[in-house]
């Protein structure tokens, strides 16, 4: 499956093979155990994502919800997707240290880390990440790479 059409959480994961589901179901629990208070769960860009409500932080440029993390099934393999992790050079380079000391699988992609097994993730990292950002530090953190991004295409 690569972009499901899903309208709900419970319907993507539905049509997902049973032993894709069973992994995903249980990165879920992770996500959902750890995730701070003010997210919202929902199927956005096709895959399940934790995103900052409109109502929360109206301003983005597409005129869509923040998305702070997402988890999908792709063709082949699964793939978490840590935007507050991939947006702070720091948290990046953290995350993938301890990443590799887990002695875990490490596959990373530009903004995912995939994986083909629930075996290849450390999940206590996995739950460190997702709880590293409170919402409003998050929509902070992102309108200081905003304003970095626009200084430097300035010059």
């Amino acid at each position: 499956m690569m972009r499901s059409e899903a309208q709900t959480v419970e319907d993507y994961l539905a049509e997902l093979p049973p032993e894709r589901r069973a992994v995903l179901q249980a990165v879920r629990q992770v996500i959902l155990a750890n995730l701070p208070s003010g997210y919202e769960e929902v199927i956005n860009w096709g895959m399940i994502t934790y995103q900052v409500p409109l109502e929360t932080f109206p301003h983005t440029y597409n005129k869509k919800p923040l998305m702070y993390a997402a988890l999908a099934s792709q063709k082949h393999h699964m793939s978490l997707y840590l935007t507050g992790i991939y947006m702070d050079d720091a948290a990046r380079q953290e995350f993938e240290s301890a990443y590799r000391a887990s002695g875990k699988r490490f596959d990373m992609g530009k903004s995912c880390v995939r994986f083909r097994k629930l075996d290849d993730l450390p999940l206590e990292l996995i739950g460190q990440a997702i709880a590293r950002w409170p919402v409003e530090e998050f929509v902070a953190a992102i309108g200081r790479v905003r304003s970095a991004r626009a200084a430097k295409a300035e010059k």
